[in-house]
């Protein structure tokens, strides 16, 4: 099993105040599954996302990735796990304007011991998957919105992570470049990747095949997809 949550809690402590966002979450999700964690705005999934993505600590339960307890970790251990364990795609992409499209890309693997012509040759590699060959000395401000979450897609494959966590990756996207990131992200896990999708949005959800549904903290539901959305059949519509 690649993740596996029990009684999952996290409090968020401000003086005498006490505020309870994840209620004692239980699930499982295997290695190459494509999982979408669902919910309104303050329901906990992106508290959840940065729990399971090693980015803040659960308060109580356990969480267990690749069958390692991961409940008590360092600061330095979730650091180390982050980097290698783990890509990420953000809504807002957080990528580094002064830097290139290809530096971006390269900037995890400042910590791996191969040369820098490898992790430059690396970056390359990926980025011509995106299809972003052409645009290697850009910088992101001087590229298209959907081309910045291509480069943010490529900075997350660039370590070949276990799992790939997408939050909101088409919420500041037009349809047409919405639709190609979840093209992505689907032939991704064709190939399989494991993807973790993070949404407030029903349809975009819908293009995991399961979803946990996440309200005031607690699951009120985790099921399989019965319709699921196709991005390539979703683009050609608009073509």
């Amino acid at each position: 099993m690649l993740i596996s949550v029990k009684k999952l809690k996290k409090d968020f402590k401000e003086t005498e105040l006490t505020t309870e966002v994840l209620k004692g979450l239980d699930f499982e999700i295997k290695k190459g599954e494509f999982v979408s964690i669902m919910g309104p705005s303050g329901s906990g999934k992106s508290t959840l996302m940065h729990i399971l993505g090693f980015l803040d600590k659960l308060s109580d339960g356990k969480y267990f990735f690749e069958d390692r307890d991961v409940s008590n970790l360092s600061d330095s251990e979730l650091a180390k796990m982050r980097n290698q364990k783990v890509g990420f795609v953000f809504q807002s992409f957080n990528l580094l304007n002064r830097m290139t499209v290809l530096e971006n890309v390269m900037l995890p693997l400042i910590y791996s011991k191969g040369l820098e012509s490898s992790r430059e040759q690396r970056a390359k590699e990926i980025l011509d998957q995106m299809g972003l060959s052409h645009r290697l000395n850009y910088l992101p401000n001087s590229i298209s919105g959907g081309e910045k979450q291509r480069v943010a897609i490529a900075r997350a494959l660039v370590n070949n992570p276990e799992v790939i966590f997408a939050d909101e990756p088409t919420g500041n996207l037009d349809s047409k470049s919405g639709f190609q990131v979840m093209k992505i992200l689907q032939d991704l896990n064709e190939k399989g990747n494991t993807i973790i999708l993070v949404t407030h949005e029903r349809i975009t959800a819908e293009y995991a095949s399961r979803i946990i549904n996440i309200k005031d903290g607690q699951i009120i539901d985790d099921s399989p997809v019965v319709i699921r959305q196709v991005a390539a059949k979703n683009q050609e519509l608009i073509k």
